[in-house]
């Protein structure tokens, strides 16, 4: 038997709370009370819990929500590859920077957040590929640009303390990876 669809109202409700959850958290982290996040919402704490039983069913949903919103962000039809893989990597820094609190939230002994973060690292790590493959094809990388080492220094940057020169940072990384003709 297929599963039931949601009702609109349902799908509705969902929706508000998951943005209004995305606002608190970034406001006052994953441990901001959860009634905050229902007020925010328009909606009563029942029906909150309704949708998200516990607040880690909260965290994973934001969380989740969000790597969605960095890898589907992507433009993979960028006339300019190497700038458009600069651009992710910018916003993969941020990323990393304002959700880490997020995502270290759910790092504890009786979750399965080891399932989840391969899952989201997977996403991430495979739209970074494809972004630089992109670059490396239109020369605007050096073929032996890899990836993970683009996402490793990324998040450097992302944890280095020192978010007014992530600009400037990831332009000597785009000067390091970049080719004479692409830089």
């Amino acid at each position: 038997m297929p599963a039931r669809a949601r009702r609109s109202d349902a799908r509705d409700n969902h929706a508000l709370l998951l943005a209004a959850a995305k606002e608190v958290f970034a406001e006052d982290g994953p441990d901001a009370p959860l009634d905050r996040v229902a007020r925010r919402a328009g909606i009563g704490n029942a029906t909150m819990y309704r949708h998200f039983p516990s607040r880690r069913e909260l965290v994973i949903a934001v969380y989740a929500s969000e790597v969605a919103s960095l890898t589907t962000n992507a433009r993979l039809d960028s006339a300019d590859p190497g700038a458009e893989l600069f651009a992710w990597l910018a916003a993969f820094v941020e990323h990393v920077r304002d959700k880490r609190d997020l995502a270290m939230s759910l790092t504890t002994p009786a979750g399965d957040h080891e399932t989840l973060f391969a899952q989201w690292h997977a996403a991430v790590n495979e739209t970074a590929a494809t972004l630089v493959d992109r670059a490396k094809a239109a020369g605007t990388v050096a073929a032996d640009t890899d990836a993970l080492d683009l996402l490793l220094l990324a998040t450097g940057i992302a944890l280095s303390g020192a978010p007014a020169r992530t600009d400037r940072l990831l332009g000597l990384v785009r000067r390091g990876v970049g080719t004479a003709s692409g830089t």
